[in-house]
């Protein structure tokens, strides 16, 4: 799907995209093509795409032999999407789903161009829902890369960096500069590809929690935000006066007590 396909589709529908949305359509068929390979797709997986716009990724992935969820919040391209290309779509903001409702479990893939301004609240849902999950390709703002990546004792050091690392293996593809979308973005996008290790199994909300409350206040002794096991904190190695960010992603994992 190129510009003048998306451009075209938005005319032929009678479709503004939105700026609260997040709206901008990838219009690059190489990059959508190269988005697809790196998601491995194997005969019967199940996909989740979230956000499915007007189906650059969608067309490619529906002509394989897996089962395609796609997740549209709205419901014009809900409608749009489901027609045309026939797959399950379910008209609903992701953020807001249960789990049981969209049968978060049974998901060997996950694939996303996501908003910008909704990208951690994504990351972490899919991150602690898809508890299957074997690999995620997403594409995120260029400037978010140094957070989803960072390494403790550093700024950018948080929650999802950890809880992307506990996942597995983390990868920066390619960039996609913004005349590759159509509304042309102020921004450069990053695909990014995690695939899972065995540390993912440890994932869940109850950690994800855990581990924001350790960060509640970064200039405050973590023992100050969150119950930890003072004992274990000193057993792994760390004083009793340190920080959330000097905490490793492994040991936050440890600390975790259900």
């Amino acid at each position: 799907m190129n510009r003048n396909d998306v451009i075209r589709l938005t005319e032929e529908i009678g479709f503004l995209p939105e700026q609260k949305f997040g709206q901008n359509f990838l219009c690059d068929e190489i990059s959508a093509g190269r988005i697809v390979e790196l998601c491995g797709l194997k005969e019967g997986d199940k996909v989740l795409e979230i956000g499915p716009g007007l189906g650059a990724l969608t067309s490619l992935i529906v002509d394989r032999p897996v089962g395609l969820t796609a997740v549209e919040i709205d419901k014009r391209l809900a409608e749009y999407i489901s027609k045309t290309y026939g797959c399950r779509v379910i008209d609903e903001d992701y953020t807001k789903l249960k789990a049981a409702s969209y049968d978060a479990s049974s998901y060997n893939v996950a694939v996303s161009n996501i908003p910008y301004y909704l990208m951690t609240p994504i990351m972490k849902k899919l991150l602690t829902e898809l508890t299957n999950s074997r690999r995620m390709v997403l594409m995120v703002e260029k400037e978010a890369v140094a957070r989803i990546c960072a390494r403790p004792k550093t700024k950018q050091y948080g929650p999802l960096a950890i809880l992307c690392s506990l996942y597995g293996d983390i990868k920066v593809e390619f960039d996609l500069p913004g005349n590759y979308y159509y509304p042309v973005p102020r921004t450069t996008s990053t695909v990014i590809t995690l695939t899972r290790g065995d540390s993912a199994d440890i994932l869940s909300e109850g950690l994800a929690s855990f581990i924001a409350k350790c960060f509640i206040n970064r200039r405050k002794k973590v023992l100050n935000n969150a119950d930890i096991d003072k004992q274990l904190l000193t057993e792994l190695g760390y004083s009793e006066s340190c920080r959330a960010e000097e905490i490793s992603p492994n040991d936050y994992a440890k600390l975790y007590v259900v």
